[in-house]
């Protein structure tokens, strides 16, 4: 069956804002004023929240992974407190994911968000029913970019491999799918806007109403 596979922050939704103020409250626990801008550093948001940290020790001059390895519980706290406060779905999401569906496609996540984070964020935000599968950072021993976490998901929602696609927003989810030997679709509404270009994806979305018809562009059904 055809599948497609979705990445979760920056892709599904914008969850910047709520990472970002999770990496500043182990900041502020240290009696240091915030060091993240919510807009400014949202690109740093979706590369996880050890980069979110060492931006943020970074600018208060010298550090250690020691440091980061200290606050990096802190932080998966207070967000797994907090995972819905500013997070909200890209506009059109639910209505593609229907129309996907209605289509006969079958539908995944595959994050590399902690797989329990993940399946709250989806709950919170009422789209988890919507997918098959959904496989997290801690799901198996390996995560994006190495097309085992791909492939399992894929697996896991009774599809073929040939016939999947990935949606994505970053570099991570590109070489995914690249490593995988999937086709890679890139939204041009995240951090990157259209610098996503650069990557090379089979496809560019600039509204998730175009999805269904790109879809099918990608893979055809037959």
């Amino acid at each position: 069956m055809r599948s497609v596979v979705f990445d979760l922050d920056g892709t599904l939704a914008d969850t910047s804002a709520d990472l970002i103020a999770a990496a500043n409250a182990c900041f502020i626990g240290l009696s240091h004023d915030a060091q993240l801008d919510p807009v400014t550093d949202a690109l740093t948001a979706f590369g996880g929240g050890r980069a979110m940290l060492r931006l943020g020790f970074s600018r208060l001059g010298s550090f250690t992974e020691d440091d980061i390895d200290a606050q990096f519980p802190k932080l998966l706290q207070y967000y797994a407190e907090n995972i819905d406060t500013h997070t909200k779905l890209y506009d059109g999401v639910v209505d593609a994911l229907l129309e996907l569906k209605q289509r006969g496609y079958l539908l995944g996540v595959c994050t590399n968000k902690p797989e329990g984070l993940a399946q709250e964020l989806l709950l919170r935000l009422g789209i988890r029913d919507h997918f098959v599968a959904m496989l997290g950072a801690d799901t198996l021993p390996v995560r994006k970019p190495d097309p085992q976490h791909l492939w399992t998901t894929i697996d896991q929602m009774g599809g073929h491999r040939d016939r999947a696609v990935l949606i994505g927003d970053t570099i991570t989810d590109r070489n995914a799918a690249k490593n995988a030997d999937v086709p890679c679709i890139l939204v041009s509404f995240g951090p990157e806007a259209d610098g996503v270009n650069r990557m090379e994806p089979s496809a560019l979305l600039n509204h998730y109403s175009q999805l269904p018809d790109l879809v099918d562009r990608i893979i055809p059904n037959r």
